[in-house]
């Protein structure tokens, strides 16, 4: 390393984006997911519509006019899997996005005030913890309605806890470090030290957790949709269309094959680039 490199120096997010791109599985799997992604928010406009229906053509294979089949309405499978993986994954991101909103700040005030403070709050994680899931969703739906934007915020509502539990363990070991003493000697606020210092220092498990989230929140979907209070018809997404196809695999094997093979390979690249991302963010890493 060059004198002028040692006197410029690195940040820690410069550190990671490097040795996140040595990690070619890592890398392969953001890759896949950006084009997964890309091809579900585009490939609706350019294939057939997904919800015209075709009864007397009925379930057919794949072939050169329906490239991934039609189910047996007759609709065109490319264009419901595009669409449904357009829902599966927005599910995931903006349930993913509340979760982290509400669990990173419920977590950090926690750990940071300790005491009676987190021992009250920890103990409403405890009593939510204790409530099934599903049971929870189900709630909320039937209070405030089916909507499907109602369905992202009800997900992202439940999914908080573990992040919350993650975030506090991060504080309580950050907290008693000498940035934070020092900032605390310069007089700086609670809520600025939070969400200035304390919080940046533990987006690293958070950022790892996120990759865990998102195909959580997209399985959960699944299953609201299999109890018939997730996306609603015609609209479709990944699990709704992985659970049509269960009930017809011996008869029509390509309405469970492909949407399962797309769902797959979004996970699998979640879990390559959470893996990826998780060795980057390491603090303890060597900065070569």
């Amino acid at each position: 390393m060059s004198p002028a490199e040692i006197e410029r120096g690195h940040s820690l997010w410069s550190d990671a984006w490097h040795r996140l791109r040595r990690n070619r599985l890592a890398l392969a799997g953001g890759m896949l997911l950006a084009v997964l992604a890309l091809a579900c928010a585009a490939g609706p406009f350019f294939s057939q519509s997904y919800e015209e229906q075709n009864l007397d053509l009925g379930a057919v294979p794949p072939s050169a006019q329906h490239l991934l089949g039609t189910d047996t309405l007759g609709r065109d499978l490319l264009a419901r899997t595009l669409y449904g993986g357009r829902i599966s994954i927005m599910v995931g991101l903006v349930a993913t996005f509340v979760a982290l909103a509400i669990g990173v700040s419920y977590g950090a005030i926690a750990g940071f005030f300790g005491g009676k403070v987190d021992a009250v709050m920890m103990r409403l994680v405890d009593i939510l913890y204790a409530l099934p899931f599903a049971i929870f969703v189900i709630l909320l739906m039937v209070f405030f309605g089916r909507n499907i934007f109602l369905l992202f915020f009800a997900i992202g509502a439940v999914e908080w806890l573990t992040m919350a539990r993650i975030v506090r363990g991060q504080v309580l070991s950050i907290k008693r470090m000498e940035f934070i003493e020092a900032a605390r000697a310069l007089g700086l606020g609670r809520r600025r030290i939070i969400f200035r210092h304390v919080i940046p220092n533990v987006l690293g498990p958070v950022i790892v957790y996120t990759t865990l989230t998102i195909p959580a929140v997209m399985l959960l979907e699944a299953f609201l949709s299999f109890l018939g209070l997730g996306v609603q018809a015609p609209m479709s997404s990944w699990g709704v269309l992985i659970k049509d196809g269960s009930e017809k695999m011996e008869e029509f094997w390509w309405l469970l094959v492909f949407p399962g093979v797309l769902f797959s390979l979004t996970l699998f690249s979640l879990n390559f680039l959470g893996d990826g991302l998780r060795d980057a963010l390491d603090v303890r890493a060597s900065k070569d």
